[in-house]
């Protein structure tokens, strides 16, 4: 008995995913830890400086999603945050709504950019 129940846990391990209506699935790039400022200064965990958004990789997105694809990289503020593990993996789970800039390589040459590289 008790091997049919492995079975059939490893069974759910394996079942894909699919996100849905407007969702989108990221993977923070880096962790909440210390960080350098741009002129080399560390700067650390513990300093408040206000709300700070991150970046992150988009890994899947809902049927209903239409501005960013698997594989951009999207602007979002961590406090507002659904956190899920997916096979010992944190992802963080939102709405596209809850994006605030979307960075891709299909953006380049397209008018309606800022200029701005990232």
């Amino acid at each position: 008995m008790s091997a049919k129940r492995n079975e059939h846990s490893t069974q759910h391990d394996k079942l894909p995913i699919r996100m849905l209506h407007d969702r989108v699935l990221v993977k923070q790039e880096s962790g909440e830890g210390e960080r350098r400022s741009g002129g080399g200064i560390l700067i650390p965990a513990t300093a408040a400086v206000g709300r700070r958004l991150a970046w992150a990789e988009v890994v899947a997105v809902g049927q209903n999603v239409r501005t960013v694809e698997p594989g951009d990289r999207v602007l979002y503020d961590p406090e507002d945050r659904a956190e899920v593990e997916v096979r010992g993996v944190a992802y963080v789970l939102m709405r596209e709504r809850d994006l605030h800039a979307v960075a891709a390589d299909r953006f380049e040459g397209s008018e309606d950019t800022t200029g701005l590289y990232l």
